[in-house]
């Protein structure tokens, strides 16, 4: 346990047995009355997001988690497979923990397992994933006076908005934090 006056960005720590990733952390002294932390937590596995508020006096309960590199192997249709870089054992992780981006992952990528003494309580994207265009329909020049959009099935059978100019087999860097269009490689 440690006090809320200890929290610190990229902490993670469990509340109601549930595992939460700190992304903000803003410690206020007022004039009057006790300090406190506000605090923004990510949930590790399904990404909600929640705020909360601690008093200085209050205690959590911290959370020891270690990134292990892996790469993505198989899926059986229920778990993805990785492999654990270090050990090459096959670890599998349920596709709940993999939440919204689990159409972003292609064949051996190289992600993140986030582990504790429980086991893997997540999986760590990399920011940005280089996929290509498997299927999209040709833009039109003069379609917009101002710079449109359309949608693009990506190798991984991920659906994103891309400029007028993309064209069936570029290959687009995808920010997996917003899933939008960044640049063509």
């Amino acid at each position: 346990m440690i006090s809320a006056t200890d929290l610190r960005n990229g902490m993670t720590i469990r509340i109601d047995g549930e595992v939460y990733l700190l992304t903000e952390c803003e410690h206020v002294k007022p004039g009057k009355g006790t300090a406190f932390s506000r605090i923004r937590l990510k949930h590790i596995h399904s990404g909600s997001v929640i705020d909360r508020t601690y008093k200085a006096s209050d205690k959590v309960e911290d959370v020891r988690v270690e990134r292990r590199d892996s790469q993505y192997q198989y899926t059986d249709g229920i778990f993805y497979y990785m492999m654990d870089m270090e050990t090459y054992e096959q670890v599998p992780v349920d596709e709940v923990m993999l939440g919204n981006n689990k159409d972003l992952i292609k064949d051996s990528m190289n992600l993140s397992l986030l582990t504790t003494d429980e086991g893997v309580v997540g999986i760590e994207m990399p920011n940005f994933v280089n996929l290509e265009v498997k299927q999209t329909d040709p833009g039109i020049r003069g379609d917009t006076a101002t710079g449109g959009t359309k949608p693009a099935t990506l190798e991984s059978g991920a659906v994103v908005q891309v400029p007028l100019f993309i064209n069936n087999g570029d290959v687009l860097r995808i920010d997996t934090r917003t899933r939008q269009y960044v640049e063509r490689v």
